[in-house]
């Protein structure tokens, strides 16, 4: 018993402020448009039947919304599937709260009814349960986003650390007799370009740009580098890694790359410039 009341009040939490909301609404809707004619001309009563009608809205609303979310979770624990459909809710709220206001309306605030009063009251009780219906939606797309949003943050956590792991790996760049070698790692690499029968690597070490020839061809460089997408090629002569890019520039026909913290200008060819921009 202690159970059920511990849940009937857990799930009450979350429905007071729009219940409230809802209910102080007809309240108010029900004093300034007057759709109905209630007996006696004090006002301090009339106040009293129309809080009447918020207050019977509210305790459905509430009774509604929290005795069948209990009822539904129960039954899914059971057989895994659901008792109501989505639009139960509203249904039985129409219909109790249409059902009360008459009742309420007729044997406590004296209303003579007629077709036209009864479709008053039906279009009353209507509004409920298409705002409760708009309020769920909203929740529902809310809690989806801060879904999205954190499964959005996790992803970017783990490409993140990705980025980390390959930017510190060691690449060992060797002549094509393997008699000298040069070791750096992903981040370390600014560019390589072909130079006659070499290659010039040219890296960054701490805050200072370094060049190194090795005999070599900037084809076998980049098999060897093909696995890392931070390099791509620019030109015929030239591969750059794209952390180092400043800007792509253009001109007259022509267009290269500008390196950051270095003032050099790489080439970029027709051939390899979308490439380029969509690295950048």
């Amino acid at each position: 018993m202690s159970n059920k009341l511990d849940q009937f009040i857990l799930r009450l939490k979350p429905e007071l402020g729009l219940s409230l909301k809802i209910s102080f609404g007809i309240f108010l809707f029900i004093l300034f448009f007057q759709p109905f004619s209630l007996n006696g001309s004090d006002f301090n009563n009339h106040l009293l039947v129309i809080s009447g009608f918020s207050v019977i809205l509210f305790i459905i609303i509430i009774l509604v919304r929290v005795l069948s979310s209990m009822i539904f979770d129960m039954n899914r624990k059971i057989n895994e599937e659901a008792i109501f459909p989505a639009y139960f809710n509203g249904i039985v709220i129409f219909l109790l709260s249409s059902v009360a206001f008459a009742f309420y309306g007729h044997y406590v605030g004296g209303i003579t009814f007629d077709l036209i009063v009864a479709l008053r009251i039906l279009i009353i009780c209507l509004f409920p349960p298409v705002i409760l219906a708009v309020g769920d939606s909203f929740s529902v797309l809310k809690n989806r986003n801060e879904e999205l949003v954190a499964e959005k943050k996790s992803i970017q956590k783990q490409v993140e650390k990705f980025e980390d792991d390959i930017l510190n790996k060691i690449i060992d760049f060797t002549t094509d007799t393997n008699y000298e070698s040069l070791s750096l790692t992903v981040n370390e690499v600014v560019f390589i370009r072909s130079s006659d029968n070499y290659v010039e690597i040219v890296y960054r070490e701490v805050e200072n740009f370094k060049k190194k020839l090795l005999r070599n061809t900037l084809r076998n460089i980049e098999v060897q580098i093909r696995q890392y997408s931070n390099f791509v090629r620019c030109h015929r002569t030239c591969i750059v890694n794209i952390h180092f890019i400043d800007k792509l520039h253009r001109s007259s026909g022509n267009q290269w790359l500008t390196i950051k913290g270095y003032d050099i200008k790489l080439p970029v060819s027709r051939q390899y410039l979308l490439r380029i921009q969509e690295a950048l």
